[in-house]
């Protein structure tokens, strides 16, 4: 039950209400062409109370809402206004999420959810990228177990610009914040309100004295250097540019007025201050502003005593365009990373530590792993026990990376033929004076020869690189270190796993994602991490990380013949080709047969796109398939067991993708054996 006193909701109502744009509805006397998915829960439209709802009266587990058609070629903002009333005890609570559901493909992103329950209305504010194809944002309500929840949408506005822009002339501030302290506050000022002895007599968006901008008065300091804070909406997308705002001070005594950005692990960087006293009038700032990842922007002010003055703030706007003429690309992450399958990338070796590290690739066999690319592609191997230089060492330099920005860096790495592991492989950050080196990880133990995944979250104020140190404490404990797919992202690993899940993926981590079994039983497929049961069969650890989790038949609980099969949900048909990429393991002298089916809706005719028999590598091997399907489908993976119990086939880390396949696999349909073994070549 949502109860909202109708001052609120009188509040609510927008400027312009007649003027929304597509996709935009304040819910008064329609829904605007939204539709309800009538396979789920009904919404309710509340027209005398503004607001669309739903709650548990009926049975069910969600209700979906979605948009008509839209189409935005420039960056626009979407703002929701949503509450959702529960009882905060709830394990399994009630989530509003908000996808984006793009022409041309077969899953949604989810782009925004929450699920605090809260006594009035909440704003959340989120970036759109322009895009040129159409698409519907959808509105899911999911129920959770509490029987008092009840999920509300009081509007839903789209409107073109950046979500930190605001001219403060609508009551919901654009979803900027004041962080409320007992004594200085950010108050919205204008509109004819007298209430404060500093007041303007005009506002900058409308010159007149109905507009509205936002102030600090001093006149309640207490205390020496007292602070008030307005903090935007986080950015939600990468923007780059030109951040202006307009601001007047009144001074009698110093006040420091300054702008910080805020990234999500609580760092602050200042990027602008105001430098002295000016007359009051409305000043214009314009600052560079550079969010890779999400942040927030926050206009602080600090007073020395009751006298010091105001501050006021309006018209914040944003240009992609940076303010000074700073030419100079913005740094690709993706320049820093290597799968080695060309070459070393920007990778590169000091000519006098000797070639420590080798671009080695391994044919499919059953002895020796493969890379962790494809499985019989290239990686890096070093082998530092015949290198010309004392002490065993083997240095591989990354590119320069940019000052003050937080990287999160990952990679994969496999240790072959040492007694002791710890210290054999290790990374350094080399500052580019070279003076400085810092280590930042190494190797403490971890399985023998397993791809397993390291991922390290830095930030330095200087630019560096990022140097890989392979090391043997002496010539009888000297082993072979593997390194593979190193990749670079801007913002910590932190929240990088915080970060919306990547649409089409199933790495099997948290559950079986959108798969489920055609029947569950001991000869069906099975979630696991590390090795199966039997020797001589099976992988020993996942594709996904190397100590994660992938989906397998056991061979031992099966009969000769007998097919598990794990079916995904029925997935929206597009036009145009798609590709499916996943990981098979197929190791075991009695493997059977590994098949990939397309299953089209209403059609009983099960397409066969893929297929592997026998035994095919002991490395997680990398499938491709390029399919089209126009009606809506399902993607059928199916297992037949083979002669003996060495016959444990496992799948990994699937992933749907709009568009035709980039790469070409070799055979699609193949049966029989690799044709040699054990080749390393050089």
């Amino acid at each position: 039950a949502v109860t909202a006193a109708p001052v609120v909701l009188a509040a609510l109502r927008l400027a312009g209400a007649a003027l929304l744009s597509p996709g935009s509805c304040t819910f008064e006397d329609s829904a605007c062409g939204y539709q309800w998915d009538y396979a789920h829960l009904p919404w309710t439209l509340h027209g005398e109370g503004h607001y669309i709802s739903v709650d548990t009266s009926y049975e069910g587990e969600k209700a979906v809402l979605s948009s008509p058609d839209l189409y935005s070629e420039e960056w626009s903002c979407v703002r929701l206004i949503y509450q959702i009333t529960a009882s905060d005890t709830s394990p399994d609570p009630a989530r509003l999420n908000l996808y984006l559901r793009q022409e041309g493909e077969s899953f949604d992103r989810l782009l925004w959810s929450a699920k605090e329950p809260s006594d009035s209305w909440l704003i959340a504010s989120l970036d759109l990228a322009n895009s040129t194809k159409k698409y519907k944002l959808v509105l899911e309500g999911e129920m959770g177990q509490d029987k008092s929840t009840s999920i509300a949408v009081f509007e839903i506005k789209i409107t073109s610009g950046y979500c930190i822009e605001c001219d403060f002339e609508e009551n919901h501030l654009c979803g900027y914040m004041n962080r409320w302290n007992p004594n200085v506050n950010w108050f919205v000022g204008g509109g004819n309100i007298r209430n404060s002895q500093s007041i303007l007599p005009k506002d900058h968006t409308l010159n007149s004295a109905l507009g509205h901008y936002m102030y600090v008065d001093s006149v309640y300091v207490k205390h020496f250097q007292e602070v008030a804070q307005l903090i935007s909406p986080k950015t939600t997308a990468p923007i780059s540019g030109c951040l202006s705002f307009y601001y007047q001070l009144k001074q009698e005594s110093s006040i420091v007025f300054t702008v910080y950005l805020r990234d999500t692990s609580g760092f602050y960087e200042e990027i602008w201050k105001t430098d002295s006293a000016l007359n009051a009038e409305w000043a214009l700032a314009e600052v560079d502003f550079n969010a890779p990842y999400p942040m927030e922007v926050i206009f602080e002010v600090a007073f020395n005593s009751a006298k010091g003055g105001y501050v006021a703030l309006d018209d914040i706007s944003f240009s992609p365009v940076y303010c000074s003429n700073q030419t100079g690309a913005p740094f690709n992450p993706a320049n820093a990373g290597c799968n080695f399958e060309e070459d070393l990338c920007n990778f590169y070796q000091d000519h006098k530590d000797g070639p420590g590290w080798s671009r080695v690739k391994v044919k499919r066999n059953v002895y020796r792993a493969g890379d962790h690319t494809t499985g019989f592609g290239y990686y890096l191997l070093a082998n530092t026990k015949f290198t010309s230089q004392p002490g065993y060492i083997g240095r591989l330099y990354g590119p320069t990376l940019p000052g003050n920005l937080q990287f999160c860096l990952r990679f994969y790495y496999a240790l072959y033929g040492f007694f002791k592991m710890s210290g054999t492989l290790a990374v350094y950050i080399f500052e580019e004076n070279h003076v400085v080196q810092e280590k930042i990880w190494s190797v403490l133990d971890s399985p023998k020869g397993v791809w397993t995944q390291a991922e390290i979250s830095f930030k330095k104020p200087m630019p560096c690189k990022v140097v890989f140190v392979s090391w043997c404490k002496s010539f009888w404990d000297c082993g072979l270190v593997a390194l593979d797919d190193v990749s670079l992202s801007l913002g910590s690993c932190q929240a990088a796993d915080l970060l919306l899940p990547i649409p089409g993926e199933c790495t099997f981590e948290k559950d079986e994602c959108v798969f489920t079994q055609k029947k569950r039983g001991r000869g069906s497929w099975h979630r696991k991490r590390g090795p199966t049961p039997t020797s001589y069969t099976g992988p020993r650890g996942d594709h996904t990380t190397g100590v994660g989790y992938y989906m397998y038949i056991e061979a031992s609980n099966m009969v000769y013949g007998q097919r598990a099969y794990l079916v995904s949900r029925l997935l929206r048909g597009t036009s145009g080709k798609q590709c499916l990429t996943f990981f098979y393991h197929m190791y075991g002298a009695g493997t059977g047969l590994l098949s990939v089916y397309l299953k089209k809706e209403g059609d009983d005719e099960e397409i066969p796109l893929w297929r592997r028999t026998g035994e095919q590598s002991i490395s997680w091997l990398r499938g491709l398939i390029e399919y089209e399907s126009d009606t809506n489908y399902q993607i059928i993976f199916e297992a037949i067991r083979g002669v003996s119990i060495r016959s444990d086939t496992a799948i990994d880390d699937i992933l749907f993708q709009a568009g035709p396949c980039l790469e070409v696999e070799e055979i699609q349909l193949s049966s029989g054996y690799p044709d040699s073994l054990n080749e390393i070549e050089y």
